[in-house]
Protein backbone atom coordinates (compact mmCIF):
# COMPACT_ATOMS: atom_id res chain seq x y z
CA UNK A 1 0.00 0.00 0.00
CA UNK A 2 0.91 3.63 -0.36
CA UNK A 3 1.18 5.39 3.00
CA UNK A 4 0.39 9.08 3.40
CA UNK A 5 1.96 10.15 6.70
CA UNK A 6 1.27 13.44 8.51
CA UNK A 7 4.08 13.49 11.06
CA UNK A 8 6.55 16.34 10.56
CA UNK A 9 4.93 17.39 7.28
CA UNK A 10 2.99 15.30 4.81
CA UNK A 11 4.85 12.56 3.01
CA UNK A 12 4.10 9.58 0.76
CA UNK A 13 5.82 6.25 1.27
CA UNK A 14 5.01 2.53 1.16
CA UNK A 15 3.75 0.52 4.09
CA UNK A 16 1.18 -1.88 5.47
CA UNK A 17 1.25 -4.23 8.43
CA UNK A 18 2.46 -7.46 6.81
CA UNK A 19 4.76 -5.56 4.45
CA UNK A 20 6.41 -3.79 7.38
CA UNK A 21 7.04 -7.14 9.04
CA UNK A 22 8.40 -8.60 5.80
CA UNK A 23 10.84 -5.70 5.37
CA UNK A 24 12.16 -6.04 8.91
CA UNK A 25 12.66 -9.79 8.43
CA UNK A 26 14.43 -9.26 5.11
CA UNK A 27 16.69 -6.62 6.68
CA UNK A 28 17.61 -9.22 9.30
CA UNK A 29 18.89 -11.46 6.50
CA UNK A 30 16.01 -13.94 6.36
CA UNK A 31 14.54 -15.34 3.14
CA UNK A 32 11.18 -13.59 2.75
CA UNK A 33 8.67 -13.82 -0.09
CA UNK A 34 5.69 -11.45 -0.22
CA UNK A 35 2.36 -12.30 -1.85
CA UNK A 36 0.08 -9.41 -2.82
CA UNK A 37 -1.34 -7.63 -5.86
CA UNK A 38 -0.64 -4.12 -7.11
CA UNK A 39 -1.22 -2.31 -10.39
CA UNK A 40 0.60 -2.10 -13.71
CA UNK A 41 1.32 1.62 -13.32
CA UNK A 42 4.65 3.42 -12.74
CA UNK A 43 4.02 3.79 -8.99
CA UNK A 44 3.44 0.04 -8.73
CA UNK A 45 6.68 -0.54 -10.66
CA UNK A 46 8.49 1.65 -8.14
CA UNK A 47 6.97 -0.27 -5.22
CA UNK A 48 8.16 -3.63 -6.56
CA UNK A 49 11.63 -2.23 -7.18
CA UNK A 50 11.82 -0.81 -3.65
CA UNK A 51 10.71 -4.09 -2.06
CA UNK A 52 13.19 -6.07 -4.14
CA UNK A 53 15.94 -3.67 -3.07
CA UNK A 54 15.05 -4.53 0.55
CA UNK A 55 15.80 -8.18 -0.24
CA UNK A 56 12.20 -9.38 -0.51
CA UNK A 57 11.37 -12.06 -3.08
CA UNK A 58 8.77 -10.30 -5.26
CA UNK A 59 8.07 -13.12 -7.74
CA UNK A 60 4.56 -13.45 -6.29
CA UNK A 61 3.69 -9.75 -6.27
CA UNK A 62 0.90 -10.00 -8.84
CA UNK A 63 -0.08 -7.20 -11.22
CA UNK A 64 -3.64 -6.15 -12.02
CA UNK A 65 -4.16 -4.44 -15.40
CA UNK A 66 -6.89 -2.01 -14.27
CA UNK A 67 -6.47 -1.52 -10.52
CA UNK A 68 -3.88 0.33 -8.45
CA UNK A 69 -2.29 0.03 -4.99
CA UNK A 70 -4.45 0.86 -1.99
CA UNK A 71 -3.81 4.06 -0.06
CA UNK A 72 -4.02 4.78 3.64
CA UNK A 73 -3.32 7.89 5.70
CA UNK A 74 -1.85 7.98 9.20
CA UNK A 75 -2.34 10.99 11.44
CA UNK A 76 0.03 11.08 14.42
CA UNK A 77 -0.88 13.23 17.43
CA UNK A 78 1.43 15.02 19.86
CA UNK A 79 1.81 11.82 21.92
CA UNK A 80 2.85 9.67 18.96
CA UNK A 81 -0.52 7.90 18.75
CA UNK A 82 -2.12 7.20 15.38
CA UNK A 83 -5.45 7.35 13.60
CA UNK A 84 -6.13 5.89 10.14
CA UNK A 85 -8.05 6.60 6.95
CA UNK A 86 -8.28 4.06 4.10
CA UNK A 87 -8.93 4.14 0.35
CA UNK A 88 -8.93 0.44 -0.58
CA UNK A 89 -12.18 -0.33 -2.38
CA UNK A 90 -10.47 -0.24 -5.79
CA UNK A 91 -7.15 -1.69 -4.69
CA UNK A 92 -5.57 -4.46 -6.75
CA UNK A 93 -5.15 -6.58 -3.62
CA UNK A 94 -8.93 -7.08 -3.44
CA UNK A 95 -8.71 -9.08 -6.67
CA UNK A 96 -5.47 -10.88 -5.82
CA UNK A 97 -7.02 -14.35 -5.70
CA UNK A 98 -8.55 -13.89 -9.16
CA UNK A 99 -5.24 -13.15 -10.89
CA UNK A 100 -3.02 -15.54 -12.86
CA UNK A 101 -0.14 -16.56 -10.66
CA UNK A 102 -2.02 -16.95 -7.38
CA UNK A 103 -2.04 -20.76 -7.64
CA UNK A 104 1.74 -20.80 -8.02
CA UNK A 105 2.09 -18.48 -5.02
CA UNK A 106 -0.10 -20.68 -2.82
CA UNK A 107 1.73 -23.81 -3.98
CA UNK A 108 5.05 -22.28 -2.97
CA UNK A 109 3.63 -21.13 0.37
CA UNK A 110 2.39 -24.60 1.28
CA UNK A 111 5.81 -26.06 2.30
CA UNK A 112 7.34 -22.81 3.61
CA UNK A 113 8.70 -22.80 7.15
CA UNK A 114 6.26 -20.03 8.11
CA UNK A 115 3.17 -18.35 6.65
CA UNK A 116 2.16 -15.04 8.24
CA UNK A 117 -0.99 -12.96 7.71
CA UNK A 118 -3.15 -10.50 9.61
CA UNK A 119 -6.77 -9.50 10.08
CA UNK A 120 -6.09 -6.64 7.66
CA UNK A 121 -5.10 -9.29 5.09
CA UNK A 122 -8.52 -10.90 5.59
CA UNK A 123 -10.30 -7.54 5.38
CA UNK A 124 -8.72 -6.60 2.07
CA UNK A 125 -9.12 -9.77 0.01
CA UNK A 126 -12.33 -11.17 -1.46
CA UNK A 127 -14.52 -13.75 0.33
CA UNK A 128 -13.18 -16.40 -2.06
CA UNK A 129 -9.65 -15.31 -1.26
CA UNK A 130 -10.34 -15.60 2.46
CA UNK A 131 -11.42 -19.19 1.97
CA UNK A 132 -8.23 -20.00 0.08
CA UNK A 133 -5.95 -18.30 2.61
CA UNK A 134 -7.66 -19.83 5.63
CA UNK A 135 -7.84 -23.22 3.90
CA UNK A 136 -4.09 -23.08 3.26
CA UNK A 137 -3.47 -22.15 6.89
CA UNK A 138 -5.71 -24.90 8.25
CA UNK A 139 -3.98 -27.52 6.12
CA UNK A 140 -0.55 -26.28 7.16
CA UNK A 141 -1.49 -26.52 10.82
CA UNK A 142 -2.87 -30.03 10.33
CA UNK A 143 0.43 -30.97 8.66
CA UNK A 144 2.46 -29.59 11.58
CA UNK A 145 3.65 -26.44 9.79
CA UNK A 146 3.75 -22.97 11.35
CA UNK A 147 1.15 -20.26 10.76
CA UNK A 148 1.37 -16.85 12.48
CA UNK A 149 -1.64 -14.53 12.76
CA UNK A 150 -2.01 -10.97 14.06
CA UNK A 151 -5.60 -9.87 14.73
CA UNK A 152 -4.81 -6.34 13.56
CA UNK A 153 -8.34 -4.92 13.71
CA UNK A 154 -9.26 -1.73 11.85
CA UNK A 155 -13.01 -1.00 12.19
CA UNK A 156 -13.05 1.10 9.00
CA UNK A 157 -12.20 -2.03 7.00
CA UNK A 158 -15.00 -4.11 8.52
CA UNK A 159 -18.57 -2.80 8.00
CA UNK A 160 -19.83 -6.09 9.48
CA UNK A 161 -18.34 -6.65 12.93
CA UNK A 162 -19.94 -10.10 13.22
CA UNK A 163 -18.09 -11.20 10.08
CA UNK A 164 -14.86 -9.73 11.46
CA UNK A 165 -15.26 -11.74 14.65
CA UNK A 166 -16.12 -14.99 12.88
CA UNK A 167 -13.14 -14.72 10.55
CA UNK A 168 -10.81 -13.84 13.40
CA UNK A 169 -11.88 -16.92 15.33
CA UNK A 170 -11.31 -19.10 12.29
CA UNK A 171 -7.86 -17.56 11.81
CA UNK A 172 -7.06 -18.06 15.50
CA UNK A 173 -7.94 -21.75 15.13
CA UNK A 174 -5.76 -22.03 12.00
CA UNK A 175 -2.72 -20.40 13.63
CA UNK A 176 0.08 -21.99 15.60
CA UNK A 177 1.53 -18.61 16.67
CA UNK A 178 -0.80 -15.84 17.86
CA UNK A 179 0.34 -12.21 17.87
CA UNK A 180 -2.64 -10.09 18.99
CA UNK A 181 -2.60 -6.60 20.50
CA UNK A 182 -4.64 -5.89 23.64
CA UNK A 183 -6.37 -2.78 22.25
CA UNK A 184 -7.34 -4.51 18.97
CA UNK A 185 -8.87 -7.42 20.85
CA UNK A 186 -10.85 -5.18 23.18
CA UNK A 187 -12.21 -3.15 20.29
CA UNK A 188 -13.08 -6.16 18.14
CA UNK A 189 -14.80 -8.05 20.94
CA UNK A 190 -16.07 -5.04 22.92
CA UNK A 191 -14.55 -6.50 26.06
CA UNK A 192 -12.56 -5.30 29.06
CA UNK A 193 -10.38 -8.43 29.14
CA UNK A 194 -6.87 -8.00 30.47
CA UNK A 195 -3.88 -9.42 28.59
CA UNK A 196 -3.83 -12.65 30.61
CA UNK A 197 -7.47 -13.31 29.75
CA UNK A 198 -6.85 -12.54 26.09
CA UNK A 199 -3.92 -14.97 26.03
CA UNK A 200 -5.97 -17.74 27.64
CA UNK A 201 -8.80 -17.21 25.14
CA UNK A 202 -6.41 -17.44 22.20
CA UNK A 203 -4.65 -20.54 23.54
CA UNK A 204 -8.04 -22.25 23.81
CA UNK A 205 -8.06 -22.29 19.99
CA UNK A 206 -5.12 -24.69 19.97
CA UNK A 207 -2.10 -22.49 19.33
CA UNK A 208 1.42 -23.45 20.36
CA UNK A 209 2.11 -19.93 21.59
CA UNK A 210 0.48 -16.54 21.96
CA UNK A 211 2.17 -13.19 22.62
CA UNK A 212 -0.28 -10.42 23.53
CA UNK A 213 1.26 -7.03 22.81
CA UNK A 214 0.43 -4.51 25.54
CA UNK A 215 2.33 -1.34 24.50
CA UNK A 216 4.35 0.17 27.36
CA UNK A 217 3.22 -2.60 29.75
CA UNK A 218 5.15 -5.19 27.80
CA UNK A 219 3.89 -8.50 26.48
CA UNK A 220 1.96 -11.44 27.91
CA UNK A 221 3.47 -14.73 26.73
CA UNK A 222 1.61 -18.01 26.98
CA UNK A 223 2.22 -21.43 25.45
CA UNK A 224 0.40 -24.72 25.15
CA UNK A 225 2.48 -25.96 28.10
CA UNK A 226 2.97 -22.83 30.24
CA UNK A 227 0.43 -20.42 31.73
CA UNK A 228 0.47 -16.85 30.39
CA UNK A 229 2.80 -14.41 32.17
CA UNK A 230 3.77 -10.77 31.74
CA UNK A 231 7.18 -9.89 30.32
CA UNK A 232 7.88 -6.24 31.07
CA UNK A 233 9.09 -3.86 28.37
CA UNK A 234 11.94 -1.41 28.79
CA UNK A 235 11.00 2.28 28.63
CA UNK A 236 10.98 3.73 25.12
CA UNK A 237 11.01 7.20 23.63
CA UNK A 238 7.85 7.48 21.54
CA UNK A 239 8.10 9.72 18.49
CA UNK A 240 5.69 7.72 16.33
CA UNK A 241 3.97 4.45 17.22
CA UNK A 242 3.33 3.55 13.57
CA UNK A 243 4.46 0.01 12.84
CA UNK A 244 5.65 -0.79 16.37
CA UNK A 245 3.46 -3.89 16.53
CA UNK A 246 4.63 -4.97 13.07
CA UNK A 247 8.23 -4.56 14.21
CA UNK A 248 7.55 -6.62 17.34
CA UNK A 249 6.11 -9.37 15.15
CA UNK A 250 9.21 -9.31 12.95
CA UNK A 251 11.61 -9.46 15.87
CA UNK A 252 9.60 -12.22 17.49
CA UNK A 253 9.22 -14.31 14.34
CA UNK A 254 12.85 -13.75 13.39
CA UNK A 255 13.86 -15.09 16.79
CA UNK A 256 11.60 -18.11 16.37
CA UNK A 257 12.95 -18.80 12.88
CA UNK A 258 16.43 -18.66 14.39
CA UNK A 259 15.54 -21.29 16.99
CA UNK A 260 15.44 -18.99 20.02
CA UNK A 261 13.32 -19.79 23.11
CA UNK A 262 9.95 -18.03 23.31
CA UNK A 263 11.11 -15.58 25.99
CA UNK A 264 14.08 -14.54 23.87
CA UNK A 265 11.73 -14.09 20.91
CA UNK A 266 9.65 -11.65 22.99
CA UNK A 267 12.76 -9.69 23.95
CA UNK A 268 13.86 -9.53 20.30
CA UNK A 269 10.42 -8.25 19.36
CA UNK A 270 10.46 -5.62 22.09
CA UNK A 271 13.92 -4.42 21.06
CA UNK A 272 12.87 -3.92 17.43
CA UNK A 273 9.63 -2.23 18.50
CA UNK A 274 11.58 0.24 20.69
CA UNK A 275 13.78 1.10 17.74
CA UNK A 276 10.74 1.70 15.55
CA UNK A 277 9.06 3.93 18.14
CA UNK A 278 12.06 6.27 18.07
CA UNK A 279 11.69 7.41 14.44
CA UNK A 280 8.96 8.72 12.14
CA UNK A 281 7.05 6.19 10.09
CA UNK A 282 6.71 2.43 10.35
CA UNK A 283 9.87 1.80 8.31
CA UNK A 284 13.00 3.92 8.48
CA UNK A 285 14.00 4.70 4.91
CA UNK A 286 17.36 5.76 3.57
Amino acid sequence: MLEYHSHGGAGLRYGGDTLNTAIHLARAGLDVAYVTAIGSDPISDALVAAWAAEGIDTRHVLRHPQRNPGIYAIHVDAHGERSFLYWRDRSAARKMFELPGIDAALAEAAPAKLVYFSHISLAVISPEGREQLLGLSEKRKADGRAVAYDSNYRPALWPDQHAARALSERAMAAATIGLPTNSDERELWQTSEDELEIARRWLAFGQDMVAVKAAERGCVLGTADEAPRLILAQPAEVIDSSGAGDAFNAGFLGGWLGGQPWVDCVEAGQALARKTLSHQGAIKLG
